[in-house]
């Protein structure tokens, strides 16, 4: 079962990716990544309550504040990721976004503790992985990345702010990993009570948010919203497959995961028309091939 699962979570959040890209690529709807936050936030609060009042599973609005830094460092995080979609190539974003786990290695080395040879190997591919992608996005000729997206549904310019975007998704979405370690060792808390306190929480962030824009009246239906719907039910998904799949069998689980961003990469060359130069494919198998080794080898 675990493999099945493991192979839904991958296709649900390579879908997530690309739905998300198209609900907020446009930089003309400036509401699009907080209208995208709603829309995870009310699918993941419905599934919430599923789980609380369908399955009966046992919760407590205490839950929510014991792992409430977790689940806003995680909330940010993605907030952030939405905003970057619309700078830069889901090509890029996508597998930059899914280098944070070896910024939690580096995390427990500050603490002390020091990882084997293989996680290191690991984390250094990543490392100059995300610095290639860098220096191939941010040196690319002006008209060599004019001519490589002539077939692209959106043109991107040259900037700072669209490489950083995805790293600092990536620095926060690892700081809440690391914090997520921290919650499950100093309390009792389960996967599940976890992950129901993650959903609600992130229900009242995209309620807040809705009324925000209410309030400002700034909320308007687009063509674009249908998009954000997609990706919330794909998001919700690969989040519920990602945690039995993990608690089944994490050691074989977690590197088939860990692929969803190459499906990404087809996924934005076959829809999104999207087509790098070699150096940025350089830098993102580069990249990838760091993160399988993390997924394989790093079972602490």
């Amino acid at each position: 079962m675990w493999l099945v699962l493991s192979l839904i979570a991958l296709l649900m959040w390579s879908g997530s990716d690309l739905f998300s890209k198209l609900g907020c690529q446009n930089k003309s709807e400036k509401t699009a990544p907080l209208k995208m936050l709603i829309a995870i936030g009310l699918m993941m609060g419905l599934h919430a309550f599923y789980e609380i009042f369908i399955k009966g599973i046992a919760f407590s609005i205490e839950v929510i504040w014991i792992y409430f830094p977790v689940s806003i460092l995680y909330i940010v995080s993605m907030a952030i990721g939405y905003f970057g979609l619309r700078y830069i190539e889901l090509s890029i974003s996508s597998p930059i976004c899914n280098t944070s786990g070896a910024l939690v290695v580096l995390f427990y080395m500050i603490r002390g503790f020091m990882p084997d040879a293989i996680i290191l190997i690991g984390v250094f591919f990543t490392f100059i992985g995300i610095l290639g992608l860098g220096i191939a996005e941010y040196t690319e000729d002006e008209q060599a990345r004019i001519k490589r997206q002539e077939a692209a549904n959106i043109k991107y310019h040259k900037s700072i702010i669209a490489i950083l975007l995805p790293i600092l998704y990536s620095l926060i979405d690892a700081l809440g990993t690391y914090a997520d370690s921290l919650v499950f060792k100093l309390t009792s808390l389960d996967e599940a009570q976890a992950n129901i306190a993650y959903e609600l929480t992130f229900f009242i962030v995209g309620l807040i948010v809705f009324v925000y824009l209410l309030i400002h009246h700034k909320f308007k239906i687009t063509k674009t919203d249908r998009s954000k719907m997609l990706a919330s039910v794909f998001e919700t998904a690969g989040q519920f497959a990602y945690i039995y799949a993990i608690a089944d069998n994490p050691i074989s689980a977690a590197p088939i995961i860990s692929c969803y961003s190459v499906l990404t990469v087809i996924w934005s060359r076959i829809i999104l028309k999207e087509k790098l130069s070699w150096k940025h494919y350089v830098g993102i198998i580069t990249a990838f091939i760091g993160i399988v080794i993390l997924a394989v080898f790093d079972n602490e």
